[in-house]
């Protein structure tokens, strides 16, 4: 997944000097554990819940290849997008 972020390197060390100068340096790990902990059972919980739906979906007889259909054309879609909007900026 390409999630882009807005903040330079410079800018997240700063954040984590004033993380360290908060909690100090011993606490910094400990919090960085429960972050990755916490994270990790989103994660899961978010993975289960998808499981369940798909399962539901089967028993009841529900096609979930629609979903898949759905975002294919908006991926395609974008790809036409870009091409169109590509030769524009490159113009500019």
């Amino acid at each position: 997944m390409n999630i882009p972020f807005f903040i330079s390197g410079a800018e997240i060390g700063f954040i984590v000097f004033i993380i360290v100068m908060v909690f100090g340096a011993d606490k910094v790990p400990d919090i960085a554990r429960g972050l990755g902990k916490g994270m990790r059972t989103l994660k899961n919980a978010t993975n289960d819940i998808k499981t369940e739906i798909t399962k539901s979906a089967d028993k009841q007889g529900i096609n979930t290849d629609i979903a898949k259909d759905v975002k294919k054309e908006i991926d395609d879609a974008k790809k036409h997008i870009s091409e169109i909007t590509g030769s524009v900026k490159r113009n500019l």
